[in-house]
């Protein structure tokens, strides 16, 4: 449930934001980054699947006074191309369900504990008996960007209903997995990005909102993206990026990042975007990897199977 208490007055990107340029909003991601993606709150995101996977507990939002979101709020940016975003962001998160359940199909089998962390359990009959966390704290996204496109604009929105591709299974079990999970990592990395950017254009109880759904996609994408190189240790970098960006066929098609990527800035109306919109995104996107990698090199196999207390 979202709370409406009191507001923080605290610009979280320590930066004066009274001039809007290029450059200050570049100063702002960098600042932002540095703060959310540093190593040390990384590690304490992927040790902390170990005890969700034993007690899944939802990671509690902080009070947030939904009320004073306004449209002062919104720096270096259009109003209209933000709420646009807003949109897309909505049309994207909305299937959670969807997603979810996708991800369970392809882990319940060769990992279950994980599978249920992302996708709850079921009956005989398919029939959901338990949430799973992710799906707990996902699920809070679009009525949040919801009330924020109702305080800036007075209009409530429905998003629109999209279809997610569903579990499409191979004879090879494991390679459908990293393939999906390789995917999923991708689309939590865009959505840690694209959330940290606008946290970048916007300050009050507005950025406060996109702190927490930014908080949540990078918990869970350093959860992903920890299992995923403790469950794939032999992975190199030539595989992911052919893994990425090639579509297999097994009498289907599998959708690539570059597609992936290209439908999400559709519905994001990236064609409506300024220059400097678009940089500071691209500029994101780089540093937080840059960050990301430094991160990732520090995740041995010793480390891994010490933190999941399964050697391979």
């Amino acid at each position: 449930m979202l709370k409406t208490l009191s507001q923080s007055t605290e610009d979280l990107a320590a930066q004066n934001y009274t001039q809007a340029d290029y450059f200050h909003i570049q100063r702002r991601v960098h600042s932002l980054i540095n703060s959310y993606l540093t190593a040390g709150k990384l590690h304490d995101r992927l040790r902390d699947l170990q005890l969700q996977l034993q007690n899944p507990q939802s990671r509690p939002w902080k009070p947030i006074d939904w009320q004073t979101i306004n449209r002062d709020q919104i720096i270096g940016i259009d109003p209209k191309i933000f709420l646009s975003i807003l949109i897309g962001a909505m049309d994207t998160e909305a299937p959670i369900r969807g997603y979810t359940q996708t991800s369970r199909q392809y882990l319940e089998k060769l990992h279950p504990q994980m599978a249920r962390f992302v996708g709850g359990t079921v009956d005989e009959n398919d029939e959901l008996l338990e949430l799973g966390l992710w799906e707990k704290e996902e699920r809070q996204h679009t009525p949040a960007l919801i009330k924020i496109y109702m305080q800036l604009t007075g209009e409530k929105i429905t998003p629109k209903l999209r279809t997610v591709r569903g579990y499409l299974p191979s004879n090879d079990p494991n390679e459908d997995l990293y393939r999906h999970g390789l995917h999923r990592v991708a689309t939590e990395y865009g959505a840690t990005c694209l959330y940290l950017w606008l946290m970048a254009h916007t300050t009050g109880a507005l950025q406060d909102v996109l702190e927490e759904l930014a908080q949540d996609e990078i918990n869970h994408m350093t959860k992903f993206w920890g299992f995923g190189v403790w469950a794939f240790p032999d992975t190199s970098l030539m595989r992911i990026g052919r893994t990425l960006i090639k579509t297999r066929s097994h009498n289907y098609k599998r959708n690539n990042l570059l597609r992936t990527l290209r439908r999400m800035m559709e519905t994001l109306n990236w064609n409506s975007w300024t220059l400097s919109n678009k940089t500071t995104l691209i500029f994101t996107f780089i540093y937080a990897m840059r960050r990301l990698w430094v991160w990732n090199k520090s995740l041995t196999p010793e480390y891994l199977d010490d933190l999941f207390g399964i050697n391979h």
